[in-house]
């Protein structure tokens, strides 16, 4: 299993990115999918979830409205498109899944929103 982001880099506030998230080595669409932070000196957190089929989706509160979590299955892929964003949303991005109760993580892509 293999999950590898990209995508991201220095934003100004207000501004948009997305981040993305390959993954190989198991059956993509038959597990949820979800994006996770982490804030300097902070432990990490989720952000969002999908389901395996896309149709449901879970936001952390700070992120209704502005993130939108989405995913395609033909690609093995997952997206993050992040809007309105501001210096606090400054983190280290993961991408995560849970096959067979392991855990999966990415290497981490940093977002740094700053003017």
């Amino acid at each position: 299993v293999e999950l590898v982001e990209s995508g991201g880099g220095l934003v100004q506030p207000g501004g948009s990115l997305r981040v993305s998230c390959v993954t190989s080595g198991f059956t993509f669409s038959d597990y949820p999918m979800s994006w996770y932070r982490q804030l300097p000196g902070k432990e990490r957190e989720s952000v969002a979830i999908i389901s395996g089929n896309g149709a449901n989706t879970y936001y952390t509160d700070s992120v209704k409205g502005r993130f939108t979590i989405s995913r395609d299955n033909a690609k093995n892929t997952v997206f993050l498109q992040m809007s309105s964003l501001k210096p606090e949303d400054t983190a280290v991005y993961y991408c995560r899944t849970i096959i067979r109760a392991r855990t999966y993580w990415g290497q981490g892509t940093q977002v740094t929103v700053s003017s």
